[in-house]
């Protein structure tokens, strides 16, 4: 009995020691995830304000007292596990988290190829996820948080494609 113990307490070390390298990856990973977003935010930024044409264009809404354009999307809104916007012309995609910008992407490429909307366990593949039920629920979940805000359409029970709105506008910035 005591050598059993003695291994179970060895195995029991070892899974709490994986469990703490998985959490410190994960918050990691949650690090690099908001500085790649905040990278993907300023070249669009950049990009703006690069673009050709004169600032004249924007509406009167869209700009403060002093002649500055507001923004739709910040920093902010970009978080892991942010509240998804409801869309509207003119909000990018930056405005979503990484994992919703990854479910618009793969739907823009599919789209692009000519090819039909994609389920969640097509999407699991894409993404390199075992499609085991709690990831392919978990995808399901955003896509419908993505349906329910008009940036994707449920052509067909648990089928997702772009909304007609976002076809076509490649990256969304």
């Amino acid at each position: 009995m005591g050598l059993l113990e003695q291994r179970e307490l060895t195995a029991r070390r070892r899974v709490d020691e994986l469990r703490e390298e998985a959490d410190r990856i994960r918050a990691e990973l949650a690090v690099a995830e908001r500085e790649w977003n905040e990278w993907v935010i300023a070249r669009s930024r950049v990009g703006e304000v690069l673009a050709p044409g004169d600032d004249s264009s924007a509406s009167e809404d869209q700009r403060r007292p002093e002649g500055q354009a507001v923004r739709p999307e910040s920093a902010e809104a970009a978080k892991p596990k942010s509240v998804v916007p409801m869309w509207r012309a003119g909000l990018s995609w930056s405005a979503l988290s990484v994992d919703y910008q990854r479910i618009l992407q793969a739907l823009a490429d599919r789209n692009r190829l000519g090819q039909g909307p994609l389920t969640c366990q097509e999407m699991a593949a894409c993404f390199g996820l075992d499609p085991v039920p709690g990831k392919v629920e978990a995808l399901r979940s955003k896509a419908k948080r993505l349906v329910a805000r008009g940036w994707l359409i449920e052509s067909a029970p648990g089928r997702f494609t772009l909304a007609k709105d976002m076809a076509g506008r490649g990256g969304g910035s």
